[in-house]
C-alpha cells in the first residue's frame, strides 16, 4: 500500500505539490495556537533581593549587608540555592532559586518575609535606600539600544547622561507595567548629580570635618511645600 502512495505522488507532481503547499498552511495557522502555557518550563524560578550601601566597598558591603540578608534568607522555604555578588560600590544582589513547579508570587514572599526580618540587622544608610525584593526571569529576554542622531557637524545632538534620564524618566516605567514584564535594566546608566570636593586645609583652618560638610549639605537639600497666597492658616499655625 506504502508503494502505491508513493507511485501516486511521483507519478503525479502537482498532486504532490498542492499537498505540500496544503500541509505548510495549516502548520503556519497551527504555530500561534500553540499551547505555550502546557509546555514544560526547565528553568528555575528566581527572586532577586537588591540593596546599596553608598560609600563603602565590596567588602564592607558584604560584611555589613550580603551576610546579614544571606543568613536570613538561607532559611526561605523550599529554597534550591542561591548566590549572591557584591561591588566595590556597595551594591548588594542575591538571586534566590525555586523548584519550577513553585509558584513566583509565593517565592517573592516568602524571600520578603525574610527580608523584613534582616532588616532591623542592617546599617541605617540601607534601610533609607530600601531593600528590593522581586521576581525575575534567570535570563534576559529582550533588550532594547537607545541613541541619538547626528547633527550636520557629526555631533551627537544629545549626550549619554540625557539619553539615561530620558529613558529613566519616560521609558522606564511605561515598559515595566506591561503585563509579563518581571524586572529592568538600565545597563550603562548615567544619572545626574553633583560631586563636592573638599579641601582638607579649609576644613581644618575652620575647625570642621567632612561629617560636617555632609550635616550641612543635608540639612538645607530639603524639600517642603511652599503653600499658596492666600490660603487659610492651620490650627497649628494659629495657635503660633
Amino acid at each position: 500500500m506504502l508503494l502505491s502512495i508513493a507511485n501516486t505522488f511521483i507519478k503525479r507532481p502537482v498532486l504532490t505539490t498542492v499537498c505540500t503547499v496544503v500541509i505548510l498552511l495549516l502548520g503556519a495557522i497551527c504555530i500561534p495556537l500553540l499551547p505555550l502555557d502546557k509546555l514544560p518550563e526547565m528553568a528555575l524560578k528566581q527572586v532577586t533581593v537588591t540593596a546599596n550601601y553608598l560609600g563603602t566597598d565590596a567588602k564592607t558591603a558584604e560584611e555589613n549587608v550580603t551576610t546579614v540578608l544571606e543568613r536570613q534568607i538561607n532559611g526561605t522555604e523550599r529554597a534550591v540555592y542561591m548566590a549572591s555578588q557584591t561591588t566595590n560600590n556597595g551594591d548588594t544582589t542575591i538571586n534566590v532559586s525555586f523548584p519550577t513547579e513553585m509558584d513566583r508570587n509565593t517565592a517573592q514572599v516568602l524571600v520578603q518575609n525574610n527580608v523584613a526580618v534582616a532588616e532591623a540587622e542592617l546599617p541605617e544608610e540601607v534601610n533609607r535606600t530600601g531593600v528590593v525584593t522581586q521576581k525575575q526571569s534567570p535570563t534576559i529576554t529582550l533588550a532594547y539600544a537607545f541613541y541619538a542622531e547626528k547633527n550636520a557637524q557629526g555631533n551627537y545632538i544629545y549626550d549619554n547622561v540625557f539619553i539615561s534620564n530620558y529613558v529613566d524618566r519616560l521609558i522606564f516605567d511605561e515598559i515595566k507595567r506591561i503585563e509579563g514584564v518581571g524586572n529592568l535594566r538600565i545597563i550603562g546608566e548615567r544619572r545626574y548629580a553633583m560631586r563636592i570636593w573638599l579641601n582638607p586645609d579649609a576644613l581644618a583652618a575652620r575647625n570642621l570635618s567632612a561629617q560636617d560638610v555632609i550635616d550641612a549639605i543635608s540639612e538645607q537639600n530639603i524639600q517642603v511645600g511652599a503653600g499658596r497666597i492666600g490660603q487659610q492658616p492651620t490650627k497649628t499655625e494659629q495657635e503660633l
